[in-house]
């Protein structure tokens, strides 16, 4: 199901991006990576992402809410999964509020991370099924 679906991937960690996106590579997906919001932000014209993987403290900015935020306001509809080793419960409840898809603590698993985007892809696929059926 991994196919050739496109994930960007957001952290302002370079180890974190070179571990995830050897990880997701590892998959089948397609990976483009951001060091930061406004490369992200940058990056969603030339990449259609299905998923975007965003990480919630990127110094000095825009942060991950910031970030996720900008790219609800672009109309953007992947399910975007925030990543944080330091969130607070509020910074989670927060997320979901402007439209996380899923919030995941940091470490993380390398199974975490599949589970959850595989959920977010059959999301995906789940709304393009039910907006084929409206059409």
């Amino acid at each position: 199901m991994s196919g050739s679906a496109q994930i960007l991937l957001v952290d302002d960690e370079a180890n974190i991006r070179r571990m995830l996106g050897a990880l997701l590579r590892s998959e089948g997906f397609a990976v483009a990576e951001a060091p930061n919001g406004n490369s992200a932000l940058l990056l969603l014209d030339e990449v259609d992402p299905d998923v975007v993987l965003l990480d919630l403290l990127m110094p000095p900015g825009p942060d991950g809410l910031e970030t996720l935020t900008r790219i609800r306001d672009r109309g953007e509809a992947a399910p975007v999964i925030m990543m944080s080793g330091k969130a607070q419960l509020t910074d989670a409840v927060r997320a979901v509020k402007l439209g996380a898809f899923q919030f995941l603590e940091k470490p993380l698993s390398p199974e975490a991370v599949l589970v959850t985007i595989r959920a977010a892809l059959e999301l995906n696929r789940t709304r393009a099924e039910n907006r084929a059926l409206h059409a």
